[in-house]
């Protein structure tokens, strides 16, 4: 899901996005709707939340950061 997508969840859910980054944007957007802020953190790609809306970019982004 690209940043301008997210975006609009978030005005849609009553966050103001302004600069924030993509992980930064969702991880707000989790706690808005009283989930965990857990995005981009699965390194091993192990998560029991199945149905997470961020789940694919979340498994991508948390991939890249174990590899810097």
């Amino acid at each position: 899901m690209n940043v301008q997508e997210i975006r609009q969840i978030a005005v849609q859910i009553g966050v103001k996005p302004g600069k924030m980054d993509k992980t930064r944007l969702v991880k707000t957007i989790q706690r808005q709707e009283g989930n965990f802020d857990c995005f981009a953190t699965a390194y091993n790609c192990e998560c029991d939340q199945d149905d997470c809306l961020w789940r694919k970019d979340c498994f991508a982004i948390a991939k890249q950061g174990r590899q810097s």
